[in-house]
């Protein structure tokens, strides 16, 4: 089982990605969470860029790691200048970083047009500033930028950099489609070449061929994995496939293709199970909304919805999974929708352990209704807290914790300028009726608050539970102010997240109804434990 060794990236390409800063206390904690995972390399920055980078490496000489390498990134020495006057160089090595990674030019045009010196002077470049790196002892890999682009415009340059750092004594070189521009039939041929060119030396010390790539033509992962096929030994990539532009090779998805498709040792199958855990703790820390559509690790990963899929997948899950979700620490999904079908129906009760309880007859009911509800303009895909609740009303020993009896909002704008809004409602709780009003920022506020108050003194547990998100989509624009609108909420009570759904022509009543989900929803275990 060849090894293939992984450099984490995320902290210096990772953060290039518009809309991403991160701290140096985001940086630290990312830092340990990729030791954690396994990465054989951390690139931790670039300590002459800029003062927070220079604060992370002087703040993790105190911080050893278990599993990975540290590595500081800057540049080649300038053109026509010496590494000793480099203050670049100089700061790489106060970095204090076991690993030291150095990128330089190897396509012919940008020597000329970018550093605008000779190309002989680029090769001294290269060979200067990774000998002095060499001389401290550093592990020294020299990122090729624009590998690709220059091995296809002069391939004889492009081989006469790679060479040019190996005699210097670089102990990887990482082929760089900086652009993101190549077919994956040009990485394999330039990869082919030098693997081809570079075993002598990698049969006599340790040595690596490296592959970074960026995902401008949507193939990082791919051109990513043929060359590791074609013989590259270590892959630079991001989390999450964060990165510039487009973004880079999304780690998530190579370490699973590596490690599950191709057997290749990665991180370990162990690990791997992190992936998921990993992906969306990054989203976290970036702030980020994590996409559910990423391969592997997203939510939508493993989400089923047609009904003729669902059923085949409760016989067999691998009639529409490529591989059982839990290999990559992910869940398996099904969605309601009216695409769906009674295995849909079945497969949720059974997720929520309602199976038991539920006749044939009233699971063509809860069918029935999310059809009926969907055309209303309801949508259950996203809403699973709605979903359960209408499973649970569909049951004949079911009582709610509380029953919605009205409401009144109003809201009016004072001199032109203070706007107010104030809530009414009448909730009913066992044989107590709640008539409360609460003002608040906006109608919604005004209505959420309302109902709090008038369900505080019967369930304290609601203390902590708040909205996270609230989003209002029209259906039908056609319609103007009179459309149907779709109003979706996210709740947590901070140990767990749940979403609900409303839907009406009138944007309060559909809150109204999304909100009283959101409440019920916590509470539904009182009324579990009656069904038992």
């Amino acid at each position: 089982m060849r090894q293939i060794k992984i450099y984490d990236t995320t902290l210096r390409d990772g953060s290039q990605m518009e809309g991403i800063s991160f701290s140096v206390e985001d940086k630290l904690k990312l830092t340990r969470r990729l030791d954690e995972l396994g990465v054989h390399y951390i690139e931790g920055g670039w300590p002459g860029s800029n003062p927070k980078d220079a604060e992370y490496f002087e703040r993790m000489k105190n911080i050893p790691l278990k599993n990975a390498k540290l590595a500081a990134f800057g540049s080649t020495r300038r053109a026509y200048a010496s590494v000793e006057e480099d203050l670049n160089l100089r700061m790489l090595i106060e970095a204090g970083t076991p690993v030291i990674t150095l990128v330089g030019k190897s396509w012919d045009m940008q020597v000329h047009v970018v550093l605008g010196c000779s190309l002989e002077e680029n090769l001294a470049m290269i060979k200067d500033s990774i000998a002095f790196c060499k001389s401290y002892g550093k592990e020294v890999f020299f990122d090729a930028e624009h590998f690709f682009d220059g091995y296809k415009n002069n391939p004889d340059y492009a081989m006469r950099c790679i060479h040019a750092a190996i005699e210097a004594g670089a102990d990887a070189v990482v082929l760089c489609d900086t652009n993101g521009g190549r077919m994956p039939e040009e990485i394999a041929q330039a990869v082919e070449k030098v693997v081809e060119e570079t075993r002598a030396i990698a049969a006599t010390r340790p040595f690596d061929v490296g592959i970074h790539t960026h995902n401008d033509s949507e193939l990082a992962v791919a051109n990513t994995l043929i060359a590791v096929q074609k013989g590259a030994t270590q892959v630079q990539g991001t989390i999450n496939g964060y990165g510039e532009r487009i973004g880079n090779a999304n780690l998530c998805s190579i370490i699973a293709n590596l490690e599950l498709k191709y057997g290749y040792h990665t991180i370990g199958r162990e690990k791997v199970k992190e992936l998921t855990s990993v992906s969306r703790y990054f989203a976290e820390v970036a702030n980020m909304a994590h996409d559910e559509r990423l391969p592997y690790v997203g939510a939508k990963a493993f989400t089923h919805k047609a009904g003729l899929h669902v059923n085949a997948v409760a016989k067999s899950a691998e009639t529409y999974e490529h591989l059982p979700p839990e290999l990559v620490g992910n869940t398996r999904r099904v969605t309601i929708s009216e695409l769906g079908g009674r295995s849909n129906v079945l497969m949720k009760m059974a997720q929520f352990g309602l199976e038991a309880h539920t006749s044939s007859e009233q699971v063509r009911q809860v069918l029935e209704e999310v059809k009926r509800l969907e055309k209303e303009g309801f949508q259950f895909e996203d809403a699973e807290a709605s979903f359960e609740l209408l499973v649970l009303r569909a049951q004949p020993d079911y009582e709610p914790p509380f029953r919605l009896l009205d409401f009144m909002v109003v809201s009016e704008s004072r001199n032109g300028g203070e706007f107010l809004s104030e809530a009414t409602v009448k909730i009913k709780v066992g044989n107590e009726v709640m008539h409360t009003a609460a003002d608040g920022d906006g109608p919604v506020n005004a209505l959420d608050r309302a109902m709090r108050k008038a369900l505080a003194p019967f369930y304290p547990e609601l203390d902590p539970v708040h909205l996270t998100d609230y989003k209002v989509r029209v259906l039908d624009n056609e319609s103007g102010t009179a459309a149907t609108v779709r109003v979706w909420i996210q709740s947590t009570d901070g140990k767990s997240t749940w979403n609900t759904v409303g839907s009406s022509t009138n944007i309060i009543e559909a809150s109204w109804l999304a909100l009283a989900d959101s409440l019920e929803y916590p509470l539904r275990s009182i009324s579990k434990r009656r069904l038992r």
